[in-house]
């Protein structure tokens, strides 16, 4: 078979089929009295097993090994170096695409809005926090997307950064940024978690309270209780629970029974608020520093429930809490 015909016959060009005979990879059997190249049955099979080792990512190189010493190669081996090799190429490629959807979404003017972004994209991922920080100042001009800039708050373990990161998104009010951040609130990592939720803490909006609602589950504590606090802050009396269950852990306590005691005041929950904290408060099972700072909350609380409980705790067996009892009663 001639070469015009092989390459008709199996795809691959005239032109890559004389590579492929100038690097004697499939070289035709013969020549024709023209000197045209003239390929046998077993050329063609050896090119159609070029392909599709080819298909598979080998260089040529490679390919030629696998074909002419076949046992120098083993397969699991080599198809673990080319399952490796194309899972960071798909890395780059995801990170590539990431970038270009940034800049795209910074609606930039020209292409020196393209560099300044790039500039500040890279900036934001310096080894330098004051570099960082420039770049997060730099952010609150609007020069970056939200989502550029929400990457960068779930990426930035600085306090300092972060903080100015933080506000250039809540400077943005972009429902994009918040997306961005609820994703971040599904990472693996409990540090990106928690500035997730940080973040979003700080951020006003539609979608921002569903996003703190949904991370009143996580596993840890600590995004649990930031997110309890920002909807406590919000005035969301669904939290309630949550909150009483971070004076019972000491978590936050303080700042928790004040939401709470700010909850009973504006959203008209006092005289519940307060049964529930008596409830633990007459609960065994509740720890005697538990059962003081549970105390110490229900003092806070307005309404004649609370004054209620107070009073009959004057006389309760933990001195601490009859201490805190007798403080709140006797100031009436």
């Amino acid at each position: 078979m001639l070469i015009g015909e092989v390459s008709q016959h199996s795809g691959v060009s005239t032109r890559m089929l004389r590579h492929y005979d100038r690097l004697g990879l499939v070289a035709p059997a013969g020549r024709t009295s023209g000197g045209y190249r003239e390929y046998s049955t077993d050329d063609i099979a050896r090119l159609f097993r070029v392909e599709g080792l080819r298909s598979l990512g080998l260089s040529l190189a490679e390919v030629r090994r696998v074909l002419d010493a076949p046992g120098s190669a083993e397969p699991t081996a080599l198809i673990g170096e080319l399952v490796d090799q194309s899972r960071r190429r798909l890395a780059r490629e995801e990170e590539l695409l990431a970038l270009l959807r940034r800049i795209e979404a910074s609606t930039p003017a020209d292409w020196e809005d393209v560099l300044r972004a790039v500039r500040l994209m890279h900036d934001l991922e310096s080894d330098s926090a004051g570099v960082r920080y420039r770049a997060a100042l730099a952010a609150m001009g609007h020069q970056l997307s939200s989502e550029a800039v929400a990457d960068a708050v779930l990426a930035e373990a600085d306090p300092n950064v972060s903080g100015a990161l933080t506000w250039a998104l809540a400077a943005t009010g972009d429902a994009a940024g918040t997306a961005v951040l609820a994703t971040g609130l599904r990472s693996d990592d409990v540090e990106v978690r928690r500035r997730a939720v940080s973040a979003v803490a700080e951020l006003a909006g539609p979608g921002v309270a569903d996003v703190l609602r949904g991370a009143l589950t996580d596993t840890d504590v600590v995004v649990r209780s930031r997110a309890a606090m920002a909807l406590g802050a919000r005035g969301d009396r669904q939290v309630v629970p949550d909150l009483i269950d971070m004076v019972v852990a000491g978590t936050n306590d303080v700042d928790a029974a004040d939401l709470l005691r700010d909850l009973a005041h504006h959203a008209g929950t006092a005289d519940q608020v307060a049964a529930d904290l008596g409830r633990l408060l007459d609960d065994e099972a509740v720890s005697p520093a538990a059962r003081s700072r549970l105390a110490q909350a229900l003092v806070e609380m307005p309404g004649e429930v609370a004054v209620g409980i107070l009073t009959a705790l004057v006389d309760d067996d933990d001195p601490a809490v009859a201490a805190v009892a007798a403080m709140r009663t006797h100031g009436r």
